[in-house]
């Protein structure tokens, strides 16, 4: 990471001034002022190794190295922080937790701090007096974090998932606008696939898009892998009418989206192969940044997900929470630097500078300047509120937490979908799995 130092701060920055952040001096004399009167304060010669995912909307990655560079020159704390894939931000997680050194703090996915709940740093203090301050968690946000009471993390923020299209092709297909029953979104697919404008939503282990439609399908027809005792319920007639409503969709899908990663549809969307997908903000922004891709980013529009005939939204949306280890020598510091994170002089401003991107998990910033700065940001204003937990009508714990890394229901749809197996086989082999996983 680069080395931000006070003199850094005062020069500013000019990507971050022309997205509206606080620089320069106001950034460094607010961060000051925090750190004087915040209920944590970092200890002496603080040293904090984080590690985030990387970064998708580079405004956002300037707000945050901004953000990270005022809390090192107001407290004094050394500050590491690097980045990596979506995929590998938990298995690096993993080996510090099971060393005890390496990291002390994580900003991942999910419910990353339920895979750790005897390693992690209790933030009760923290969710308190942020919720206390800012209205209040939303509930899929705080759900995710809890364990018997306690905040195993703090939900920093979600990365909405929305549908991502091209608007005259939808209309070229005679839609006005994206359907919001599955019927209907089912025609509007195939529609798509005759005009050869077609769809395509990824199949492969892309730990944000394919467990965020997958999911949608599969809750939205009364379809889950547990129940609310967590006894597994995966194999059963909603999951097998789910199977069969996304084979049938998939049939209209842009070849190769069994191999997509979380890069692969953005790709495929902006080299204009791709019409209707889903995915964070992130398609337009590019577009909108490219002055030759002026025409593209006019028409992309934006819509929520289709709801299924549960009659009730049902989104997974990609938590990211941090959470901070227990053998970290530095607890206050790191408590600190969570809650500096999340105060609303650093926060409107990052959420400003993700454009998006970034979705607030408190409900004070519901008013954000972001979500009203364009119309086709304000559907990714409502991935907090109208989330599920990644446990579903489960219990958020380490168990589900595991079932979504290891992207169980993911490789059922993409079995049954390729042909790799049958309708029963792909159910019976995603209900071995969890059993395994929830077994005593």
């Amino acid at each position: 990471m680069q080395d931000f130092t006070r003199r850094t701060l005062l020069q500013g920055g000019t990507a971050l001034a022309a997205t509206g952040m606080l620089t320069g001096p106001a950034l460094f004399e607010f961060a000051k002022a925090w750190a004087q009167s915040a209920p944590w304060k970092a200890e002496p010669g603080a040293k904090l190794t984080v590690m985030r995912w990387k970064r998708f909307v580079p405004a956002e990655d300037d707000a945050f190295n901004a953000m990270v560079a005022a809390f090192k020159a107001a407290t004094g704390t050394e500050m590491n922080v690097f980045s990596e894939s979506f995929e590998d931000v938990q298995p690096k997680a993993s080996v510090a937790a099971n060393t005890g050194s390496g990291l002390d703090l994580a900003w991942g996915l999910h419910t990353l701090p339920q895979l750790f709940p005897t390693k992690v740093l209790k933030m009760n203090d923290v969710a308190d007096y942020l919720g206390k301050k800012y209205g209040g968690w939303t509930d899929a946000a705080a759900v995710t974090c809890k364990k018997d009471g306690d905040w195993l993390g703090i939900p920093v923020a979600t990365v909405g998932g929305y549908l991502t299209y091209r608007k005259s092709a939808v209309e070229k297909a005679g839609f006005k606008q994206v359907p919001s029953d599955f019927p209907a979104y089912l025609e509007l697919c195939k529609a798509l696939k005759k005009n050869n404008t077609p769809a395509g939503f990824a199949l492969g282990h892309a730990t944000g898009d394919a467990n965020a439609w997958v999911h949608n399908i599969l809750w939205g027809h009364n379809g889950w892998t547990v129940d609310k005792d967590d006894k597994v319920i995966i194999n059963s007639p909603e999951t097998a009418k789910a199977l069969e409503y996304c084979k049938a969709l998939s049939e209209n899908f842009i070849p190769g989206v069994a191999s997509w990663n979380d890069s692969s549809n953005n790709k495929a969307f902006l080299s204009g192969e791709l019409f209707l997908t889903s995915n964070g903000i992130s398609i337009y922004i590019a577009a909108k940044d490219d002055p030759s891709k002026k025409d593209l980013a006019e028409d992309i529009d934006h819509a929520l997900w289709p709801v299924g005939p549960i009659g009730r939204p049902t989104e997974l949306q990609l938590a990211v929470p941090i959470l901070a280890f227990n053998f970290t020598k530095y607890p206050n510091a790191a408590k600190a630097f969570v809650a500096f994170m999340l105060e609303k002089e650093n926060f409107e401003k990052w959420l400003t500078g993700a454009r998006g991107y970034l979705t607030h998990t408190l409900n004070a910033y519901d008013s954000a300047p972001v979500w009203t700065a364009d119309p086709k940001n304000a559907v990714f204003g409502q991935a907090s509120k109208r989330a599920l937990p990644a446990s579903g009508i489960g219990t958020p714990g380490e168990k589900a937490a595991t079932a979504i890394a290891d992207f169980i229901v993911v490789d059922m749809f993409a079995n049954y979908c390729t042909g790799a197996k049958d309708l029963k086989g792909s159910m019976a082999d995603a209900e071995r799995q969890l059993k395994r996983i929830y077994r005593g």
